[in-house]
């Protein structure tokens, strides 16, 4: 029996589902020969210029952080052409999300996500104990006229990624600007851009430009994904200086550590570094592409790092087949897609790898 009162909002949650870890398959299985698509890592690991300035904070490690994450904002702030005033700095973007969602819900107050949209939006509105209304998906993304159209009194804040996870969806910058212009001032609008380094396409919008033009709007970034740190959990997030300063109150002293602090500066100064990611990840994304059309599975289109497949038979079963080979990848029926399965982009030799085990794995395969 649990003591006292309990949040219902938690108490109805499921805890949430990680892609496997490696060392979790080799305790399962006794297997050593792994690859790991489920996470949508970089596969490259962190750059030298990171991997050097990460040495400087050992000699530190017992003394706390610099709490208001000075050196790191400033650097964000010449980066990104932003007032320091403006960022958030988060325990992963994931922290600011929470942040976001703490400030800005109240009792009685909604939500508005797309159906399919990243799981833990769905966490942080539970935590709160508020509502969550979830727009039906236009081809796997995010409907904006649904949004507007979802809009209550009670509406306080939408959360929309752009790329989307798990689909790799995207809304461009004609389409977000309608929405933003219609949308009353009142409602945030947390447009989640994790893996907006990864995109080269036209008509993909810039939130850090939009976001002086709309002070309800509040931009997250990550250092996980193409920057190669997920392991340091190191996040920020851009907004007016006002809502900076409330994001800021509610976060947790030290919530950013040192490691982190030292290794996002460094990350940002190797641009090459992040160039070279993006050009590796568009060749990983055809390679990939070209091997499951092949094979006679349809994909979502993707402006990510990952594409989410239609499979055939029981995803769940494939996974498992899978697992047995050492390729892990992600199944995404919790994200309302029971049928797909999602593979983040490898290294090219990890992608070949993927589709020549998926050739022996598949319902049918001889």
């Amino acid at each position: 029996m649990l003591p006292g009162n309990v949040n219902p909002g938690i108490a109805s949650l499921t805890p949430y589902q990680t892609g496997k870890p490696i060392d979790e398959l080799t305790r399962e299985l006794g297997i050593t020969d792994i690859i790991k698509l489920a996470s949508n890592e970089n596969p490259r690991g962190p750059g030298p210029l990171t991997l050097e300035a990460l040495q400087t904070p050992l000699a530190t490690l017992s003394r706390y952080p610099d709490g208001g994450g000075y050196a790191l904002k400033q650097a964000l702030s010449r980066h990104l052409d932003v007032d320091a005033a403006q960022l958030t700095l988060g325990n992963g973007s994931n922290d600011v999300l929470d942040l976001a969602a703490r400030i800005s819900l109240t009792p009685g107050s909604e939500a508005i996500v797309s159906a399919h949209a990243f799981v833990v939006y769905r966490l942080v509105v539970a935590s709160c104990g508020c509502e969550l209304v979830e727009v039906p998906a236009l081809d796997y993304g995010a409907n904006l006229e649904g949004f507007l159209d979802a809009v209550t009194d009670n509406t306080s804040i939408i959360f929309l990624a752009n790329p989307n996870n798990p689909t790799g969806t995207w809304v461009d910058e004609a389409a977000l600007v309608e929405f933003l212009d219609r949308l009353p001032e009142r409602i945030w609008v947390v447009l989640d851009e994790a893996y907006a380094e990864y995109v080269d396409l036209p008509g993909y919008p810039d939130g850090l430009r939009l976001q002086s033009r709309y002070p309800n709007l509040i931009v997250t970034r990550t250092f996980s994904k193409i920057h190669a740190l997920a392991a340091l959990r190191i996040g920020y997030s851009v907004s007016s200086p006002e809502v900076a300063d409330l994001l800021n109150r509610a976060r947790q002293p030290f919530n950013i550590n040192s490691l982190a602090l030292a290794g996002a500066e460094a990350a940002i100064r190797d641009q090459e570094f992040v160039t070279t990611s993006r050009q590796m990840n568009q060749a990983g994304l055809e390679q990939l592409i070209e091997g499951v059309t092949r094979l006679g599975l349809s994909h979502i289109p993707s402006a990510a790092n990952f594409i989410a497949l239609e499979v055939p038979g029981n995803p769940a079963d494939l996974y498992q087949r899978l697992l047995q080979e050492g390729v892990i990848v992600r199944p995404i029926a919790e994200y309302g897609l029971p049928h797909h399965l999602r593979v983040s982009v490898g290294l090219p030799e990890e992608n070949e790898r993927f589709l020549e085990t998926m050739a022996r794995v598949l319902p049918g395969a001889s």
